[in-house]
């Protein structure tokens, strides 16, 4: 049977919160961890990775949306919501940099080494997805990126934790703000689109994907620290 409009978000955040403790668990982790001033410059470095990557994948998506929508609703209704988006995401790897550069590493880092599977896994199940697919899938790997924003306080208690200035924590600082109002665009719009049956399981798996490479990301960010540790 098929969900009404209403549905559409509830379901696909109840599928992606079947995921999340382990996520949860994991940045918990990271947070923790004693290494974390160690462990923070890596984590901007894994995190540019993966948002530099933003953009262009929302740019195909757009195209492939605009390429369908004169017969496809649901395509007109992503490249819609696309096309505003894009302008939004615009210079979030910018800000990383600039984290980067605040807390004394060393800006250009992440642009000189090669990304790792975890990220290429994040990321381009998501191009093939949208080009030998469906558009939409995006949505549901936006869903997860954006929907969970981090807690306000988090950037004051990493702040005190690592010593680092508050200006290293900027681009978390401002997620925890933005993230609230995309969360919600997004939800809007996936509970305005007319969603097939196969539409609302493709957002799914996408998701659900999107929080299994996203803690494989966490895990290579964790793992290289504690495992050079001394027996």
């Amino acid at each position: 049977m098929s969900q009404t409009a209403s549905g559409n978000s509830a379901q696909l955040r109840a599928k992606i919160e079947l995921l999340m403790p382990n996520l949860y668990t994991l940045s918990a982790r990271l947070w923790n961890s004693p290494d974390l001033r160690e462990l923070y410059p890596r984590y901007l470095c894994a995190l540019h990775t993966a948002i530099r990557a933003t953009v262009p994948l929302m740019e195909l998506a757009l195209e492939r949306s605009q390429l369908l929508a004169a017969t496809d609703p649901v395509a007109a209704g992503t490249a819609e919501y696309l096309s505003r988006h894009i302008r939004e995401e615009r210079g979030h790897d910018e800000w990383l940099r600039q984290d980067l550069a605040a807390i004394g590493s060393d800006p250009d880092a992440p642009l000189r080494s090669m990304p790792g599977a975890a990220v290429a896994n994040l990321v381009g199940a998501q191009y093939y997805w949208i080009r030998h697919h469906h558009p939409v899938c995006l949505l549901g790997h936006i869903a997860v990126l954006e929907g969970y924003p981090p807690s306000p306080g988090l950037t004051a208690v990493l702040a005190e934790r690592t010593g680092f200035p508050a200006d290293g924590f900027r681009t978390l600082h401002r997620h925890a703000a933005l993230d609230v109002r995309h969360r919600d665009e997004l939800m809007r719009t996936i509970d305005r689109l007319p969603l097939t049956d196969g539409h609302r399981s493709a957002l799914g798996v996408s998701a659900l994907h999107t929080l299994h490479a996203t803690a494989g990301l966490f895990e290579d960010i964790i793992a290289p620290v504690r495992t050079s540790q001394p027996a």
